[in-house]
């Protein structure tokens, strides 16, 4: 039986990491590395620092990274893409030209007999006010025709230069740390879920950027373990870690070149 893998929050493209045409290069050897063994990859979301879909212009770069999803969706691999915060201007694009399926909210699905529930994360139990306004903004249709009205030069400039910024202020702020069960937005968020979908019997996330694995109380359902399973992916900048399902396990694992480290 093949593997099914999830990841996400590699920012392509950045400006904020220095070392990001090493990153793009680590990412697609990892992806080499499990195509034969994949049967579908998971991206939840944030693959790119900024990715906007002009009608027939896409952001320069990622061509290693885009040539390697084509490479496994032609391969018979299926491959799923989940926008997040810094990527939900993803339209016809990668779909079309390289043959992933592309998610724009949280998806259920079950995997070799089990259920989940899988979402990049933001805004998820989140009460941050600007945060939410914010993302009506990115989502709105009117919003969307006024950007892409702009010259690309000037747009994509932008858009680079913004999570840019984002990116050097969450680090001034120091690396992310793990909130704890009763503050992680994430992790009450599932609870909630969890008293109306006790089916659901994993939920992974991307998004904060750290690695969390918690297992969570359910209503009892026949035939189903007690407890539900949460997973934060951590990142590809600096974890460079992911999730395997093999249909009988779960587990973290990071890449490190040359091996597979759990």
């Amino acid at each position: 039986m093949k593997e099914i893998f999830f990841l996400s929050d590699a920012h392509l493209g950045s400006l904020a990491i220095p070392h990001r045409r090493m990153q793009e290069r680590r990412l697609v050897r990892f992806l080499d590395s499990i195509k034969d063994r994949a049967a579908a990859i998971y991206l939840l979301g944030d693959m790119f620092d900024f990715w906007y879909e002009y009608r027939y212009v896409v952001p320069k770069g990622f061509t290693r990274f885009l040539g390697k999803l084509s490479e496994l969706t032609d391969m018979g691999v299926e491959v799923h893409y989940f926008t997040g915060n810094h990527d939900i201007w993803a339209y016809s694009y990668l779909a079309e030209e390289c043959g992933v399926v592309l998610h724009k909210k949280p998806q259920t699905v079950e995997l070799y007999g089990k259920i989940f529930y899988l979402a990049h994360g933001d805004g998820l139990g989140d009460p941050n006010k600007s945060f939410k306004l914010l993302k009506r903004i990115f989502h709105n249709r009117v919003c969307q025709m006024l950007f892409s009205a702009l010259h690309p030069r000037w747009g994509l400039w932008f858009g680079l230069q913004w999570a840019r910024h984002s990116r050097i202020e969450h680090e001034r702020k120091g690396e992310p740390v793990y909130l704890g069960e009763d503050r992680e937005h994430l992790v009450l968020y599932t609870k909630k879920y969890i008293e109306q979908h006790p089916n659901v019997d994993y939920y992974i996330y991307g998004h904060r950027h750290i690695e969390v694995d918690l297992q969570l109380p359910r209503p009892l359902q026949q035939g189903r373990d007690r407890r539900a399973r949460m997973l934060i992916l951590g990142d590809w900048i600096s974890h460079f870690s992911y999730v395997v399902w093999d249909g009988d396990h779960l587990f973290m694992s990071q890449y490190i070149e040359g091996e597979s480290q759990l």
